[in-house]
């Protein structure tokens, strides 16, 4: 299936690995342009080598993109400037800009009433604030047809034990997902979440090891998972880049699960 997104141009945050990068490489793979970011410049200059192949070269980076597919600059969602710079980028690099996914690192573990006032404070400046920022930024900015994913969780819908700042702002941020929505909607443009679980993604290989016993952790977890293991990160980035294109343009204002049935709820 043609998913339309020959020439089309996405920025992607926190997209130098994990789930951001899986949906950078399908992106490219089905003819989009990217701009990826994250915080570490290194990380972010091998992610764009890696989406050009071996001729991308160092000019792919916050430069001329020249016949690159993907260019990368060093940018924090939680930096008030850092939507601006990614709307920039892909306008002087790609000349046009039709859609972003916003993503952000996870925020510590822990419960919720464990959390001190400044843990919930920096992590509503970059999970919550800097989601929504961007969001509000870049939507005036896309061209019509134009899609905006928000990389949320299953603690959207259903607390995950020991995230408690997660389980306290996801949920807001799929209501943001639904109000952005209804908002943006008749212009043409949408807005949409994904909710990913359990996937083999670096954080979750950090959380299995704050076990103790990663192998047992890991073990437990796809044991209560429908389909007896986690996803891979290649089967979320698939899904994304679907949403993203105009093959998914009647989809908007809903959170889609990527938890291999995980999640309870109907």
């Amino acid at each position: 299936m043609d998913l339309g997104l020959d020439g089309r141009v996405y920025v992607l945050t926190g997209a130098s690995r994990g789930l951001g990068f899986a949906t950078a490489q399908y992106l490219v793979a089905d003819g989009a342009r990217v701009v990826i970011s994250s915080r570490d410049a290194g990380k972010v200059r091998m992610a764009v080598d890696e989406l050009n192949g071996a001729t991308a070269g160092p000019a792919a980076i916050a430069g001329s993109a020249g016949e690159a597919r993907a260019i990368g600059i060093e940018a924090d969602l939680g930096d008030p400037e850092t939507p601006q710079r990614l709307i920039d980028a892909a306008r002087a690099a790609f000349g046009r800009l039709d859609g972003a996914l916003l993503s952000v690192g996870g925020p510590p573990r822990g419960t919720a009433a464990e959390a001190t006032d400044e843990q919930w404070r920096a992590a509503f400046e970059t999970v919550f604030l800097g989601g929504v920022r961007a969001a509000r930024t870049i939507l005036p900015n896309l061209n019509e047809g134009g899609a905006i994913g928000f990389v949320l969780s299953t603690s959207a819908r259903s607390p995950v034990p020991g995230l408690g700042i997660s389980n306290g702002l996801r949920p807001g941020l799929a209501g943001v997902v639904k109000d952005m929505a209804d908002e943006y909607g008749p212009r043409g443009l949408r807005v949409f979440g994904l909710l990913p679980h359990r996937l083999l993604t670096d954080r979750n290989r950090e959380l299995f090891a704050a076990t103790g016993d990663p192998d047992q952790a890991l073990a437990e977890v796809a044991a209560v998972i429908p389909l007896r293991r986690l996803g891979d990160p290649a089967e979320f980035g698939r899904i994304a880049a679907f949403l993203l294109s105009p093959a998914a343009s009647y989809l908007t204002g809903m959170s889609v699960p990527v938890d291999g049935g995980a999640l309870r709820a109907i």
